[in-house]
């Protein structure tokens, strides 16, 4: 199981950035600036184990399959609705 990482705002990167900027020598410190920032929050990422990867995708699956279940019966519902309205008097049925 992937560890349980907090994501808390941390003091030393903001104390960083400030202290980066108050420092800003160059057109260029503001990008390295950022890639710095970015690898700091790429390395909080944890990736899930295959279980889990597994269990998530089967989630998501069967979630889009119900709302496409939905999705579908409405629309026939309210074409039939519509039909039944309006009907077109040259449509049998």
């Amino acid at each position: 199981m992937a560890r349980n990482v907090v994501d808390d705002p941390s003091e030393d990167v903001v104390a960083n950035a400030k202290s980066d900027r108050a420092q800003k020598q160059g057109p260029f410190a503001g990008i390295m600036l950022f890639l710095r920032q970015v690898i700091g929050e790429l390395r909080k990422v944890v990736t899930p184990t295959r279980k889990e990867l597994v269990s998530f995708t089967l989630v998501v699956l069967v979630f889009v399959v119900i709302m496409m279940a939905l999705v579908s019966g409405l629309d026939f519902g309210f074409s039939a609705l519509v039909n039944f309205l309006f009907g077109d008097p040259t449509v049998a049925g």
